[in-house]
């Protein structure tokens, strides 16, 4: 197991590739890039493919190295490699039958880890569903839940932000929730 956090990007990638060459997946690992991403804001990780090339590059959030432990990192950059391989061996990639047949083998979670705090959350409104969501940025199911329906039950969404426990269930409550919160 690396110190961890990492020191700089470059420790990071050097940390990353060599527990790469550990895990029993089936990618050239010489074949891939390898880069640190200062932008991110959500994912922990990205597997990204140039398809008129054939080449394939894991971009790793430097936020999220910074707010896991190595467990949940190294959790990461398997759920990329499995990313990496469907690429690799079928020019394409996704979290259907095959990955999740990987992500078990693996010990991963079909979705890669978020590591920033929502802003937005939304709810079933029937006491007797209990699905909800987060969101970081007003998409249309935010601005105008009422047009939207719980893929579950079929009940209305509420919408919540996180930080100031407002709600709100139609665009007019949407609205006036914007102009009441400060920091959106």
């Amino acid at each position: 197991m690396p110190e961890w956090p990492p020191v700089d990007h470059d420790t990071l990638l050097t940390d990353a590739r060599e527990y790469a060459r550990t895990v029993d997946v089936d990618v050239a690992l010489d074949d891939l890039s390898w880069e640190v991403s200062t932008r991110a804001k959500r994912r922990a990780g990205a597997c990204l493919y140039h398809r008129a090339s054939g080449d394939v590059t894991i971009r790793l959030a430097w936020r999220a190295a910074e707010r896991f432990d190595w467990n949940e990192f190294a959790a990461v950059v398997r759920h990329e490699l499995i990313h990496a391989w469907e690429y690799q061996q079928f020019g394409e990639a996704g979290h259907g039958p095959r990955f999740k047949r990987e992500a078990d083998r693996l010990d991963v979670a079909t979705t890669c880890p978020t590591f920033s705090v929502p802003r937005l959350r939304l709810y079933c409104t029937n006491t007797g569903c209990d699905w909800s969501a987060d969101r970081h940025r007003a998409s249309e199911v935010v601005r105008e839940p009422e047009h939207r329906r719980c893929g579950r039950c079929g009940s209305r969404y509420e919408v919540e932000h996180v930080e100031s426990g407002e709600c709100w269930r139609t665009s007019a409550g949407y609205r006036g929730a914007r102009e009441r919160i400060e920091e959106w």
